[in-house]
């Protein structure tokens, strides 16, 4: 046997070496748990972001069901309100017209009315 088959620096080096590749093979167990635990957080978020969307997606369904109903009484009411403008404005001329004949004729038909 040959003295460098038992060569202190060796074998020490060769633990280094073991002890470096169990360190490795640790960290890389524990980010394997890391990024399990991290990629199970995430689908979870995933899958209450699925259920939130679905939610509005269905509220969004019942709102457009209402104003799709809404729209006609909508409607009315904007044509009963014109014609409210429009007879407001008929009556105020009418009042306008009225209020001008009694103040130019008034006097006279007053007068026409005691004198008989």
């Amino acid at each position: 046997m040959n003295a460098s088959d038992f060569d202190p620096r060796l074998h020490q080096q060769m633990g280094e070496l073991l002890a470096e590749v169990r360190n490795l093979r640790d960290a890389f167990r524990q980010s394997e748990i890391k990024s399990d635990n991290s990629r199970s957080q995430m689908h979870g978020r995933l899958d209450l972001l699925v259920d939130r969307v679905g939610k509005v997606e269905g509220t969004v369904s019942a709102v457009q069901e209402d104003i799709s109903e809404m729209r006609p009484v909508t409607d009315d009411v904007r044509r009963w309100k014109l014609m409210g403008l429009g007879a407001l404005g008929i009556v105020g001329i009418g009042a306008s017209a009225l209020t001008f004949i009694i103040t130019k004729f008034g006097a006279s038909a007053a007068g026409w009315f005691v004198g008989k």
